[in-house]
């Protein structure tokens, strides 16, 4: 038994027999049941981050769409506000024009009322004057009671035909 005295067979008897009692725990069961667990735990993780994953897309998609749906509809209510704008500025020179042109006409009727009201006060004096010479022409130049009759009825003619 040469065979015990060498302290590497020593240790050769107690790896077996650490090996036989390891098989006799079952502990390669134990660790087939722990790697086991944890290969189904990262299946379980995996399968939860490809859903993840999944409604991450699916959000991101939604949310694409939710942000050309708003640009669209920006793009929308610029293009309305620009017309609204254009039809307002339309409307404005319009509505200018024809304030001008009534104003323009109002200060033509003006002038022509305030032409008409100067000439005719010209004309009221002016016949004023005319009738003041002649009244004066006549008195110097007629005398008696035909006279007087005379300018006085000459004074009322022109006075009535003046106005």
């Amino acid at each position: 038994m040469e065979f015990f005295r060498h302290a590497e067979s020593w240790v050769l008897v107690s790896f077996i027999l650490f090996i036989a009692l390891l098989v006799y725990l079952k502990v390669p069961v134990m660790l087939g049941k722990m790697l086991d667990e944890r290969a189904s735990k990262i299946s379980k993780e995996l399968d939860d981050a490809r859903k993840l994953r999944e409604e991450a897309a699916a959000l991101l998609e939604e949310y694409k769409k939710k942000r050309s749906d708003a640009e669209q509809e920006a793009a929308s209510i610029v293009s309305q506000a620009r017309s609204d704008a254009e039809a307002y500025a339309v409307d404005a020179r319009k509505k200018l024009t024809e304030t001008l042109a009534r104003r323009t006409k109002q200060a033509e009727q003006k002038i022509a009322q305030a032409e008409a009201a100067a000439a005719k006060e010209v004309r009221i004096a002016a016949g004023e004057l005319a009738i003041a010479a002649a009244a004066r022409l006549m008195k110097d130049n007629a005398s008696g009671k035909q006279s007087e009759n005379l300018i006085s009825e000459s004074i009322a003619a022109v006075k009535s035909r003046l106005n």
